[in-house]
């Protein structure tokens, strides 16, 4: 079975510390993503994973069995890295049998696996061909079939599409999570497109600078986003952050005032010792409507594009001069430079403390403490 642990892994080069303590428990069959800006530590944790980098301190552990000091090859992993890594030379049937080969496996049993494989990835008129004459998307497939004979407990893939262009990146989406299904493996997927992650993973593992900001479900991480880190990150196009004041809390939530002097009153928990605070609220583009709603703000557009199904819209608040983004109708009657006004309601937005943490959703709780809320 595939069970991966991460306990407590750091690593440094010199005196730079570019993981800071990640643990993880990964069952058999999960399909993890890795998510982060550049640098955050995403591909640096996969290739510890993988053997290709020492562990400063801390355990990795595959089927419940310590890997620190074991080689790649004997770690039960096979690692699809962003560049296709095949040899030119060789037919696709050959790149595929390759770690076959190594293994000096009889050539019946090499010639069953990877006809199981090609079937698997479509390839099977493709194994006479050499890489040169294949595409993109296909010298993908022939690099993840090499991984697949091998039989691994683990599927590592360090950015393996982002050599492809927008076309081929979403079929090969929709291929990997069919391999994922029909395979029943463990696989830990490295990406900084959230896209991908939103739309292949059973779990994502939001990383910002060598820690885990958060990890949760795709949806998990949409509605109940624990910062504004992971709120800003997931999501596209991205969540709008607008600084409000706190002017009270009540027993449904906390009370803010937008700059133009709007008030709304926000389905969270109350904490104490926060009226009078710069907050900032969370408001996804997508949650933005042109009918009255809970709360009315008054935008000036600077850039409209038109998508056919929907209109995305880049302005500014006219009053305090925020940027917003608005995902609005596609027929939604908009000029650049006219004011309107938008709208949105409570229980979509966010509510973040100076600190940058989300405020809890009074649903999450039973019951709030009296003493919390402002009297007035």
């Amino acid at each position: 079975m595939g069970r991966l642990k991460l306990d407590n892994i750091h690593k440094s080069f010199g005196s730079v510390e570019v993981i800071k303590g990640v643990s993880l428990d990964i069952p058999h069959g999960e399909f993890v993503v890795f998510v982060g800006p550049s640098g955050c530590g995403k591909s640096t944790l996969l290739r510890m994973i993988a053997g290709l980098e020492e562990i400063t301190s801390g355990t990795v552990e595959i089927e419940n069995k310590v890997v620190n000091n074991l080689p790649p090859v004997k770690r039960g992993i096979a690692m699809v890295f962003q560049s296709y890594a095949l040899y030119p030379h060789m037919t696709v049937f050959e790149n595929i049998a390759f770690p076959l080969r190594v293994e000096k496996l009889p050539q019946a049993e090499v010639e069953a696996k990877v006809k199981e494989a090609s079937g698997i990835l479509k390839l099977d008129d493709r194994l006479k061909h050499k890489p040169g004459q294949l595409s993109g998307g296909q010298r993908q497939r022939v690099a993840i079939g090499r991984a697949i004979v091998r039989e691994p407990s683990v599927f590592l893939f360090d950015e393996p599409l982002s050599n492809l262009d927008a076309a081929l990146r979403a079929e090969m989406r929709v291929e990997l999570a069919k391999l994922h299904h029909d395979l029943d493996a463990t696989m830990v997927y490295v990406t900084h497109d959230q896209v991908e992650a939103m739309t292949m993973a059973d779990r994502i593992v939001v990383l910002d600078d060598g820690k885990i900001a958060q990890v949760g479900s795709p949806l998990e991480l949409y509605h109940r986003p624990d910062n504004i880190f992971v709120a800003g990150f997931i999501g596209n196009p991205k969540m709008n952050f607008i600084s409000v004041e706190c002017i009270g809390a009540t027993k449904d939530g906390m009370k803010v005032r937008f700059a133009e002097g709007s008030e709304l009153e926000l389905p969270v928990v109350p904490r104490k010792g926060m009226e009078g605070k710069k907050l900032t609220l969370g408001m996804r583009p997508e949650h933005t409507n042109l009918e009255e709603r809970d709360v009315n703000l008054h935008i000036t557009p600077n850039v409209i594009e038109r998508l056919g199904i929907h209109t995305v819209v880049y302005a500014t608040f006219d009053v305090g001069g925020d940027p917003v983004s608005c995902l609005l109708p596609g027929s939604a009657p908009l000029k650049i430079g006219e004011s309107l006004a938008i709208s949105l309601n409570a229980e979509d937005c966010h509510l973040f403390d100076p600190d940058g943490q989300a405020f809890r959703r009074t649903g999450e709780l039973t019951e709030i403490d009296e003493s919390l809320l402002t009297h007035e």
